[in-house]
């Protein structure tokens, strides 16, 4: 009985001490996000040029928003060109694209890639497509996203006014429709943020590829995506991580609405599985000890979290420990979480942040745990 009454406080005292730290840690992103400044309006270098590239795959119910937002953007179009790099569409992909790009003065390349046994598709078309251009500036998105008039200028403003050889954008969901997609876009905003403070900290940890942009001569000179062409993903976060050793502090957040890339949600759990599986693949991977204690710090306190209430359950906590514990994780996350979806334009979606911390405990550590299985699927492809 003694023994029991010394071990029930030291367990409690463990996971409060952990979820303590971690209420340290998310208070501290949301002071560097604060610190973030939004860009002060200004026009981008009149010589500078840009090479979008889209990898797509049977992308014909999407394309066709995307090209008509690309053709609308506010650059001048002498400034930018188009790479769309088909991987093997068995729809009509090509068709529109093709038909899209005869009728507008928008400078829109269809590339078709040959079939060849590859481990990650989006990095070799992004690869073939840098060969191909002769750009200052390279920047990818997705062949589902949709862009802001302003996406190329406000890039092209933020290269010229900072000089940072890679620049990462900001990326949420189209609109909500379904309860699932608005926990979905806290869940991603949660990303987002934490990725821009990591920069802003001088730690870049993370980055989407539907919303990045880098200089191509910045590309070859760290060797691109040499030593990691193996891995499925990490298009954007491992070359992030190369630039950054190469560049120190010449990584920037671009902190502005008119940047914002829009995505659709995930509407079956099978494509959503293998989406966030592929991503927490990469942890193993890293080569900066930055993300991978990230990602171990952030999977160890929700799993504190997912201790802390089953062994309430089974009387080893107390409530008012399980309180505690429930208020040091969901408070900070609540004050962060918010004002990162404000500036994503989402107040609706942040009104349900509560709700999305009864499921992420559990989220993180199981796509924590199913990521160890190496075998991964990308638009009907089997990847390991």
């Amino acid at each position: 009985m003694m023994t029991q009454l010394l071990f029930m406080p030291a367990l409690e005292w463990t996971i409060l001490a952990v979820l303590g730290s971690y209420a340290a840690f998310t208070a501290g992103l949301f002071v560097f996000w604060t610190k973030i400044k939004k860009p002060a309006p200004s026009l981008p270098s009149a010589d500078l040029t840009i090479s979008v590239v889209i990898p797509v795959r049977n992308e014909a119910a999407n394309i066709g928003f995307l090209l008509a937002d690309l053709d609308a953007q506010t650059l001048p179009k002498s400034q930018y060109e188009v790479f769309i790099m088909d991987d093997g569409s068995t729809d009509t992909t090509a068709e529109i694209v093709s038909r899209f790009a005869s009728g507008t003065a928008t400078r829109i390349h269809l590339v078709p890639l040959t079939p060849a046994p590859t481990a990650s598709p989006k990095k070799r078309a992004i690869e073939t497509a840098i060969g191909m251009s002769e750009s200052d500036l390279i920047v990818t998105t997705d062949g589902d996203c949709r862009v802001e008039p302003g996406w190329l200028a406000a890039i092209a403003s933020a290269r010229k006014a900072s000089g940072a050889r890679l620049i990462s954008g900001p990326v949420t969901f189209t609109s909500e429709h379904l309860l699932t997609d608005h926990l979905q876009t806290v869940e991603f905003a949660s990303l987002v943020g934490s990725g821009a403070c990591s920069i802003q900290a001088g730690y870049p940890s993370m980055c989407n590829g539907a919303n990045l942009a880098y200089d191509r001569t910045v590309f070859m000179e760290v060797g691109g995506f040499d030593g990691v062409r193996h891995i499925a993903s990490g298009d954007d976060e491992f070359l992030m991580h190369k630039v950054a050793a190469r560049f120190p502090g010449q990584i920037h957040f671009l902190k502005s609405q008119d940047a914002i890339v829009k995505t659709a949600p995930h509407r079956s759990w099978k494509a959503f599985f293998r989406q966030r599986k592929r991503w927490a693949s990469k942890w193993k991977h890293y080569k900066s000890r930055t993300p991978l204690v990230l990602a171990l710090f952030i999977f160890t306190c929700n799993f504190s979290l997912l201790a802390g209430c089953a062994l309430s359950l089974a009387g080893l906590v107390s409530p008012s420990a399980l309180v505690w514990m429930l208020l040091l994780k969901c408070l900070p996350e609540w004050l962060f979480l918010g004002s990162v979806l404000i500036f994503l334009k989402k107040p609706a979606s942040a009104l349900l942040i509560p709700l999305t911390q009864v499921f992420y405990p559990l989220y993180v550590c199981f796509f924590g745990l199913a990521a160890q299985n190496p075998t991964y699927e990308w638009k009907g492809r089997k990847l390991v």
